[in-house]
C-alpha cells in the first residue's frame, strides 16, 4: 500500500522503522505494513552487531530515533539512541567503549564524490546511509521517538 493512499490519519502513525542488514533494506512499518522501503548502505564490516567504537558495524537491537540534524557532511541525519543498556553493558563486560553516533543519513554534498559515487557501497562507519531524495522523504515521514528496529 502506498502512503499516498492512506488516510491522512494513518500517515501520521509509524509503527516503527525496520532495517533488514543483509538485503541492504529499510522499510517504514505502519499499521503493521510495510508503506515505504528503501535501498540502503551499511558501515563497511556490515556483518554481525557493533561490538565497540571503530569496527565499522552497523547495530542490531531495537533503538529509537532521539534527535535530527541537517549538515553538509551528510545532509540530513536521524540519530539513534545507540548503545541502549545491552550495548553498554556487553562493552563493559569487554572493556571497550561500545561507540555512538550511529545515525541514519543521507550522502555527503560533495563535488568530489557525486551521490552516484556511493550507490551500492558499504561506505559509512556503522552508520545507514541513503541516497539524498530517499533521505529527504524519510526525514518527512518519520518523527522523533519512532522505534527503530535493526536485524541481521
Amino acid at each position: 500500500m502506498l502512503l499516498a493512499m492512506l488516510p491522512a490519519q494513518a500517515a501520521a502513525a509509524i509503527d516503527k522503522v525496520l532495517v533488514h542488514k543483509a538485503e541492504r533494506r529499510l522499510e517504514v512499518i505502519s499499521a503493521g505494513q510495510a508503506i515505504k522501503q528503501y535501498r540502503i548502505s551499511l558501515g563497511r564490516q556490515p556483518v554481525g552487531h557493533k561490538q565497540q567504537q571503530g569496527d565499522q558495524r552497523t547495530p542490531e537491537g531495537i533503538y529509537s530515533i532521539d534527535w535530527r540534524h541537517e549538515s553538509p557532511q551528510f545532509n540530513l541525519s536521524l540519530h539513534l539512541d545507540y548503545p541502549n543498556l545491552k550495548d553498554r553493558t556487553a562493552a563493559y563486560e569487554q572493556g571497550v567503549d561500545p561507540g555512538g553516533m550511529i545515525m541514519i543519513h543521507g550522502t555527503p554534498v560533495d563535488e568530489e564524490y557525486p551521490e552516484w559515487f556511493f550507490k551500492g557501497l558499504d561506505w559509512t562507519n556503522g552508520c545507514i546511509a541513503l541516497n539524498n531524495a530517499d533521505m529527504r522523504a524519510l526525514w518527512e515521514l518519520v518523527p522523533d521517538g519512532t522505534l527503530v528496529e535493526i536485524v541481521p
